[in-house]
Formats: structure tokens, sequence, C-alpha cells
């Protein structure tokens, strides 16, 4: 099993989302955005990247769903974060366990990603800004790197 992005991670990383966004209820695409978000701050205007930026960045953001899935199947199971369906869709929401769940836990790595959580929520939930559009801009960028890449290949044959 590979440690990296493994499911136990992601939902630890969909946990602190979960609870820093405590009482909002997110959906999985934005749970997606926002986990991108709280590794790769710095593309946003936020502190330090906790991850080094991948050339296959755009890969990177079409696994986080089929991950991010996987990640609140564990922390569901594990009675810490809950599903509820409404008209709108499918939300998820921390329990009262989580915060003790994440309290415990002493990796400085964990630290860092509550201190990214916070100021993803503090900038996209009180700023009136929308992760979503943040998110388009960042991909606008990789495709635009992409087709000058290409651009470049093309020239060079």
């Amino acid at each position: 099993m590979n440690p990296l992005n493994s499911p136990v991670e992601v939902g630890v990383r969909a946990l602190v989302l979960l609870l820093e966004a405590f009482p909002e209820r997110l959906d999985v695409a934005q749970l997606v955005y926002l986990d991108y978000a709280m590794l790769h701050s710095a593309e946003l205007g936020g502190p330090t990247s906790l991850h080094p930026e991948l050339p296959a960045g755009p890969g990177e953001l079409g696994m986080r769903r089929r991950l991010m899935e996987q990640g609140l199947q564990v922390i569901i199971r594990a009675g810490l974060a809950d599903l509820h369906t409404t008209d709108a869709g499918f939300f998820y929401v921390a329990t009262e366990e989580a915060s003790s769940f994440v309290d415990v836990l002493e990796a400085s790595y964990v630290q860092r990603l509550v201190e990214r959580a916070e100021w993803i929520t503090t900038t996209y939930s009180t700023h009136g800004n929308d992760v979503r559009d943040a998110m388009k801009q960042i991909t606008a960028r990789w495709s635009t790197r992409f087709a000058a890449s290409a651009a470049a290949e093309g020239a060079d044959a």
C-alpha cells in the first residue's frame, strides 16, 4: 500500500477541512478543490505549499476525486464524519468525535494542514471568494503552460 495519498491520509485531510468548515457541509467537489488548495496554498497566494508543484498538476486534480471518495469512506466508517443527502446532493460534515481525533494527532504535518485549512476557510468563506473560481484560474494557467510547451516542442521538430 502506498502511504502517500492513501485513503487514510486523504481522509485525515478531508477531516481537517470538514472541521474548519464546521458546521458547514461540503460536497465532494468542494473537498477536492479545498484539498488541492490546502496542499498547494502558495499557488493561490497563501502560505507556503505543503506539497511541491508537479508538472502533472492537471492529472493530480483529476485523480483527487476518487481518492477523496475513498478517504471519506474511511472517516465515515470511523464515525468521524457523516453523509447527509439533500435535494442539492450529498454533503459531508464532521461529527463531534472528529475534533478530539485530530487534536491527538501530533505530527507537525497535521498542524500545518490545520493552519492551511484555517487560511482557506478564512479566505474563501469570509471574503466572498469562491475556491472554484480560484481553481479555474489554476487550470487555465496549466492549459496555457501546456499549449506553450506543445508549441515549443512543435518549433523544435
